[in-house]
């Protein structure tokens, strides 16, 4: 090998950064791109619930509750427009995902939130109960979020809950769908 090829070998095979400012200009263009991002988002959230304005305040759970039939823990992913699992709901509170208390009487439901707005479910406005996939934002497998269908002024919600305990949807989906069925035998 000759002394010119090893030398050439032996030399750095990238130059130094010395344009500091101008990687400093890059990175500081791109945090102001995310953040602009992020802003955008927002106003679309923001714009979405001022589009659902026309849903009256959520109902808050009576004094007299009665006995609880069932309870259940676990997470609430959000409400959307019945039948339509991917229109997330934001007006009030109800497109924020949280921890969720949920407390059958035979008044209704009760959603507690710990963070976001607690609303309860009169047993007059339920409609149906089923176990679906999905909901806006949040798939699982088949049957693994409690959907309850109800109406809140003049529009029907999809409600989706997941149990920390997967098992009692089954107890749920029955105990919901025969109550709403005795109501419905009664109201007519």
């Amino acid at each position: 090998m000759t002394p010119a090829l090893i030398n050439l070998a032996a030399e750095q095979k990238s130059a130094e950064v010395t344009d500091w400012a101008g990687r400093l200009g890059w990175v500081a263009g791109l945090l102001l791109f995310i953040a602009f991002v992020y802003w955008l988002m927002r106003q679309g959230w923001k714009w979405r619930g001022s589009l659902q304005s026309d849903l009256p305040e959520l109902p808050t759970a009576p004094d007299p509750r009665g006995e609880a039939k069932l309870t259940l823990s676990g997470r609430y992913h959000g409400s959307t427009t019945a039948g339509q699992w991917l229109d997330r709901i934001v007006a009030h509170g109800l497109g924020t995902r949280s921890r969720v208390e949920l407390t059958l009487t035979d008044a209704g439901i009760e959603v507690v939130r710990p963070g976001a707005t607690d609303f309860f479910i009169p047993a007059a406005a339920l409609r149906e109960a089923r176990l679906d996939k999905g909901i806006a934002g949040k798939v699982l497998a088949e049957g693994g979020l409690l959907i309850v269908t109800w109406a809140h002024g003049e529009k029907l919600l999809d409600s989706g809950f997941r149990s920390d305990r997967a098992a009692e949807h089954a107890t749920w989906v029955e105990t919901l769908n025969s109550m709403i069925k005795t109501t419905e035998g009664t109201a007519r």
